[in-house]
Formats: C-alpha cells, sequence, structure tokens
C-alpha cells in the first residue's frame, strides 16, 4: 500500500538531481546499506520493525514492548523496546562516567576533533549515495508521512551539513583567542569548553534532522550525549546511528534510549546532565527548565506569523509559498505559518481564491496532506468551531475531515483550513489566547489589516509567547526597517520571497528573546549550545628583580 502512495516519478526525478560522483559511487558501493538492519518499504504489521537501544558500547532490547501503529492504515507495524524506570541504571552509569570536562577539550584528547571530521565526510557521502538518501527519506515517510520532496529534503540538509563539519572544521568550532597581558609573562586565553555529559530529546516531526544536527554539534564540542528521539520516529534515528558505526563513530560515545516521558525525566534527575537541549512543546519545555535547575536549552512552540506589506506583487508566487508554510508536512513544522496578516491591499486581489486553489490540490495518495500525528481529527474541528464563534469571522476553506482513509482516530485527519478572524476581534483579551492557539496540524488564521493599524499588528505580535520563525513579505525597505525593529522572531525572513519555514544547514533556525533559546545547524548554534566560555589566564613570570613584598591591602 505504501508503494502507491508516493509517486515513483518523483522519486526518479529527485534521484537525478543527484551530481555525477554520487551517481558513480552509487554504482561502486553496491553494499551501501550494509548498516541497516530494516527495508523501509518492507515494515508491515505482518512483518514488524523492532528497535533497540544503545548503552555503554552495546545494542539492547527490553522487556518492555511499545507498538507504534501505521500513521496510514492503524496496522502495529514497529515494536520498540523501552526503558522503563527500572532499567535506567546502566544509562545514569554511563552519563555519570564522563567528566565535566568531557571526553575531548583543547587541552585533552584533541584528535577527536580529527576523528570526528572524518566521521562526518564518511557520513556525508554515505548519505549522498542515492539508495542511501532513498532509505531515509521513505523510512522517513513511513512513520512521518509527508511527501517524498518534504522527507527528502531533510536528508539533502542532513547530507550538507555534515559536509559543512568535514576534515579540519570541527576543530576550528573550539577555536581560542589571545589577549595580552598588564606585564611580561601574562595572556588570557579564551576557549571553548564542554559540558561533558548532556542529554537531547528531540520530537517526531523531523526524525532526522533535528537528532543529528544536534547529536553532532554536542560531540563535535566533545561532550557525551544521550539521546531520545520520540519513540513514533525513534526507527530512523537508531537506523542513522547504525551508519554512524559504520563511518567510525566509537559506539561507546552516544547512549540511545527509548522510554516515555516518565522515565527520562527520571534519568534526566538521577544522571543530572550539565546541560539538556529540548525540542519539543512548551508545556515539557517550561518542566525540564524547573527540574533541571535552568540547565536547559530549549527550541519549544512556534505560532509563527507572516505580514504581508503594502506593494502587491507576484501573486501567484506569494500565493504557493503561504500555501508551503501553511500545509507542507500537514503544518506539523514549529516554523509553519499560523497566522497570517494581509495588508488591506491585498484583500483586494485574488490571493485568498488561489491559496485555497492550492490547498485543495493536496492529497492523501501524494502525502502533500496526510496524519497528523499529535492533534486529533475532534481537537482541531472543535478549535475551528470555536473561532468561528468570535464575531466576524469566517471559514475560508476546509474546517472538514479528510475522506475515504484508513489514519488512525489516535491521529488527525482533516482538509487543508483556514479561518479568517478580524484584527479587531483578535486583539480582545478574551479572544486573543484562543487565535494564538497553537494547532500542530494543517490549519492558520488569516486576518488583514489598514496602514493606519500597522502598529496594531505589532502590538500583537508583541504579545505572543514564542518567538521563533516569521516573515515580512515586501520590497519596501522602510516598511522591512519599521517590522524588523519593532519584533524578535529569532529567524525571520525579509523581502519578496519571505517565508515562515525552512531550517536548511546554512543559516541560524532558533528563537530569539529567550536566554534559554537554542539553536541548530551553524558554527555559532553548535558554540552557543554546546559549549561554554572558559578563560585561561597565563601568568608564568618572570618576578621583576626588584620586587619586594608590598603593604597589606
Amino acid at each position: 500500500m505504501f508503494k502507491l502512495l508516493v509517486s515513483r516519478a518523483t522519486k526518479d526525478s529527485i534521484s537525478r538531481s543527484h551530481n555525477a560522483f554520487a551517481t558513480f559511487a552509487f554504482s561502486r558501493f553496491a553494499h551501501s546499506l550494509s548498516f541497516a538492519t530494516i527495508e523501509a518499504e518492507e515494515i508491515s504489521g505482518s512483518k514488524p520493525a523492532e528497535v533497540l537501544n544503545l548503552v555503554q558500547g552495546k545494542w539492547l532490547g527490553s522487556s518492555n514492548c511499545n507498538t507504534v501503529v501505521d500513521p496510514l492504515n492503524g496496522d502495529s507495524f514497529i515494536k520498540v523496546s523501552e526503558i522503563d524506570e527500572t532499567g535506567i541504571q546502566p544509562f545514569v552509569e554511563s552519563l555519570s562516567s564522563c567528566p565535566k570536562h568531557g571526553v575531548h577539550n583543547p587541552f585533552k584528547a584533541p584528535e577527536r576533533y580529527l576523528m570526528l571530521g572524518d566521521v562526518s565526510t564518511k557520513a556525508a557521502h554515505m548519505l549522498s549515495l542515492p539508495k542511501v538518501s532513498d532509505f531515509f527519506t521513505r523510512l522517513i515517510q513511513r512513520v512521518s508521512p509527508k511527501s517524498y520532496q518534504q522527507a527528502f529534503a531533510e536528508v539533502y540538509v542532513t547530507q550538507k551539513f555534515l559536509e559543512n563539519f568535514c576534515g579540519d572544521q570541527v576543530r576550528f568550532l573550539a577555536r581560542s583567542f589571545g589577549v595580552p597581558g598588564n606585564h611580561l609573562g601574562q595572556q588570557s586565553h579564551g576557549f571553548r569548553w564542554p559540558y561533558g555529559p548532556v542529554a537531547i530529546i528531540t520530537p517526531f516531526n523531523f526524525p532526522l534532522e533535528i537528532p543529528v544536527l544536534q547529536l553532532m554539534g554536542a560531540l563535535y564540542m566533545g561532550n557525551k550525549p544521550v539521546l531520545k528521539v520520540d519513540s513514533k520516529v525513534s526507527i530512523v534515528m537508531e537506523q542513522m546511528l547504525r551508519l554512524l558505526h559504520a563511518c567510525g563513530l566509537p559506539v561507546e560515545d552516544v547512549d540511545f534510549i527509548n522510554s516515555d516521558g516518565k522515565t527520562m525525566n527520571k534519568l534526566l534527575m538521577e544522571a543530572n546532565p550539565r546541560m539538556t537541549l529540548f525540542t519539543g512543546s512548551s508545556r515539557v519545555a517550561e518542566k525540564l527548565a524547573l527540574d533541571l535547575k535552568g540547565r536547559v536549552k530549549l527550541e519549544d512552540a512556534g505560532f509563527d506569523w507572516k505580514i504581508l506589506g503594502p506593494d502587491v506583487q507576484q501573486e501567484d508566487y506569494i500565493a504557493w509559498v503561504c500555501d508551503q508554510d501553511a500545509y507542507a508536512c500537514s503544518g506539523q513544522k514549529c516554523s509553519a505559518q499560523s497566522l497570517l496578516f494581509m495588508h488591506e491591499n491585498w484583500s483586494k486581489t485574488s490571493l485568498l481564491s488561489k491559496l485555497k486553489d492550492l490547498a485543495q490540490r493536496r492529497k492523501l495518495e501524494d502525502l502533500t496532506i496526510g496524519p497528523v500525528l499529535t492533534v486529533t481529527t475532534d481537537t482541531m474541528l472543535e478549535h475551528t468551531n470555536k473561532l468561528l464563534e468570535i464575531p466576524g469571522s469566517k471559514l475560508l476553506f476546509g474546517g472538514s475531515p479528510l475522506e475515504n482513509h484508513s489514519i488512525p482516530s489516535i491521529y488527525g485527519a482533516i482538509k487543508p483550513t483556514a479561518v479568517y478572524v478580524p484584527l479587531e476581534e483578535i486583539m480582545k483579551d478574551r479572544n486573543f489566547e484562543l487565535v494564538t492557539k497553537e494547532i500542530f496540524g494543517p490549519f492558520q488564521v488569516i486576518t488583514d489589516y489598514k496602514n493606519s493599524q500597522l502598529s496594531v499588528v505589532l502590538d500583537a505580535v508583541e504579545r505572543m509567547h514564542n518567538h521563533l520563525t516569521a516573515a515580512v513579505v515586501s520590497s519596501d525597505p522602510l516598511f522591512l526597517q519599521e517590522v524588523i525593529g519593532n519584533t524578535v522572531n529569532g529567524t525571520t525572513y525579509a523581502g519578496l520571497r519571505a517565508r515562515t519555514t525552512g531550517a536548511p544547514q546554512n543559516h541560524w533556525f532558533g528563537p530569539a528573546g529567550d536566554a534559554r533559546g537554542a539553536g541548530i545547524g551553524t558554527p555559532e548554534a553548535i558554540k552557543l549550545v554546546w559549549s561554554c566560555h572558559r578563560e585561561i589566564i597565563y601568568d608564568v613570570g618572570p618576578v621583576p628583580k626588584d620586587w619586594k613584598i608590598p603593604p597589606s591591602t
């Protein structure tokens, strides 16, 4: 059934885009999937896959098995060996065995910087092979259904990230600086220092990209991580760890645990990692921040906005980007467009009708719309109906369940939906929290504003709690300046082609306005999240020949 859902033509067109070297390498490395323990397309209720844990260099199962159901048909198709609270001791001991100064640092085992550069080189090459990239693309689709293009983009970004940290690039992350001292023999040097034992917790929506980028960043800087990925999709990262081991990563470098949230919380409290990276819901993020006494970096929920400026142009392109931002991956991106502010000039165009047409092109057969893994159909429709009770609101399109499918009821399945709510109503205290509630699915709110209401729009985005991504769509430099200067979102796109989604490897992605905010992907993000500053002041003398003990001070 799964094969029918994804266009072979789509796969072939993407595969042809690989360069000649990758094609040549593929022909030479027919054994390129030797690391894999599964076949993505063969996983089924009759042939379920198994996911193991990794601790102290050994893969191990568990008597406690969590069965994952296929998001497309409800079959029990993956068995995840989950660790319960009685089984965390090996993980606690493994983390506790790592000292605070890390596995390596600029003064200890510097050859590991080179080793990790070599691992990145080999892993990047592996992911460039069509057979390997197709394996991970289809495995992502099995557990977090999205179109082939969207799943492949995740593999591509991961591969490019690894390319960025080949060779000497890992040790360049630990580059130090020196400042002359006050007298002969004194110099101060600043170093990037690891935390030592750390934890990484990542969500379901990007099963490969988020955990790989954060895991490798942690390793590059000298830390010993324990990694937990949402059990619904952890099979992807289990297979990626096997690939990394095949590329030379020591098996003892990373522990990998499958567990429920309560067990993971107990592990964190007992192992006491020096830093924990959490990507996921704001509710869990705030609990972890309290439990771990602030030793966290967070990339939590994003209620992301887009403002269309007064200059109307490229209507078809703007409509297409809005559709992609709101509904690609069925809206299950922390950067998805949640609220669209249209200048009144756009309200006079056919933008909304074009948005409707684009949304209605999406279909389950090619997974351009699909299961919502954390919000049920009833919850999304109930939220829609509550918004429609606000005076002046109206349903623009969607607002009904998907039809003719076998998606299990524990997941959501609705048509791409947009609700119009007047700006004046949004700003009322009784409505604001409801309108700005994040629905992690194919859902957005749309409103419009007049020239004189830009300050109201800016007040609205100031009142929001999460400041991850945003887009300001305009070619007017003064308009861009006004909006950017009065907002805070950490990843803001500005200009004619601005979007809210997109977390490539070539720029920072993360929130702003929160001291706990985490970034991902760039050298700056890695150094911020996975290292701290250590200053070493050399004061070697000589002591002046005429020095005498001075008076007490």
